[in-house]
């Protein structure tokens, strides 16, 4: 069960739910929403990371949100358009805190320096080959000080600045760096959108261990393709990986 109320359109809070991606799934099912709607989260009962893991989060004191997108005049091979968009906007909230240590660990992780500050989950409602509507879920360590052992290399905007933050301003606030960088997307400058993303690429031009189905292995981070694909080099020899082949050992 959930409760809400309007801050200020379109972001809406709820204080509790089980997950603000299956909210804003479900009234897109319902044909209820708008592109640009969004809901914060005070508490999430079964919050959604990356690859079904759950996002555990102290009540009240972190950004969980998502906004519903509708990507008119785009196609299913434009996903990662859409994605890298969300990471660049949740990038430049987090960047105003925690300055020029502020990167993007693909594929949709907000790192500063060498722990997590974020994580985003992008959901889609597809119908044949139509991409009907996406759920972007962002998740942002914000004024939690404490992390249960489970949750690895955890850091929020609190211990980097020394202070506490107004949730639902800083809410806004990453909804509107978010949505800015949506307003920016057009098919025509994602070479554009894509060499900024490599920029601020976590590890990019380093040597990083990972660990696939075969074990563990060491190799440079070259960049980011336009498909969301991962490229590796190693004894010269570059490869591309899938979201889900390979995992960052840290």
């Amino acid at each position: 069960m959930s409760h809400s109320f309007a801050i200020k359109l379109p972001l809406t809070t709820l204080q509790e739910v089980d997950s603000t991606n299956n909210y804003a799934m479900a009234r897109i099912n319902e044909g209820s929403v708008t592109s640009g709607q969004a809901w914060l989260a005070l508490y999430q009962t079964s919050g959604k990371g990356q690859r079904g893991k759950p996002w555990q989060s102290n009540p009240g004191e972190n950004i969980m949100m998502s906004i519903a997108l509708k990507p008119n005049g785009l196609l299913l091979a434009d996903q990662f358009m859409l994605s890298s968009s969300v990471a660049l906007g949740s990038y430049d909230f987090v960047k105003n805190y925690a300055g020029d240590a502020t990167r993007i660990k693909w594929s949709n992780d907000i790192y500063i320096n060498d722990k997590k500050a974020g994580g985003i989950l992008i959901e889609n409602l597809i119908r044949g080959n139509r991409w009907m509507y996406a759920v972007a879920g962002i998740g942002i360590n914000l004024n939690q000080e404490s992390f249960s052992p489970d949750v690895p290399n955890p850091v929020s905007l609190c211990q980097i600045t020394g202070r506490k933050h107004d949730l639902l301003k800083m809410a806004e606030e990453l909804y509107n760096c978010i949505m800015n960088r949506i307003s920016l997307m057009h098919p025509k400058d994602y070479e554009q959108l894509l060499e900024e993303y490599n920029r601020r690429l976590y590890r990019r031009g380093e040597k990083q261990w990972f660990l696939s189905k075969r074990g563990k292995f060491e190799a440079m981070i070259k960049g980011v393709e336009n498909d969301g694909k991962l490229v590796l080099e190693n004894d010269g020899k570059l490869t591309s990986v899938s979201f889900g082949e390979v995992s960052f050992i840290i």
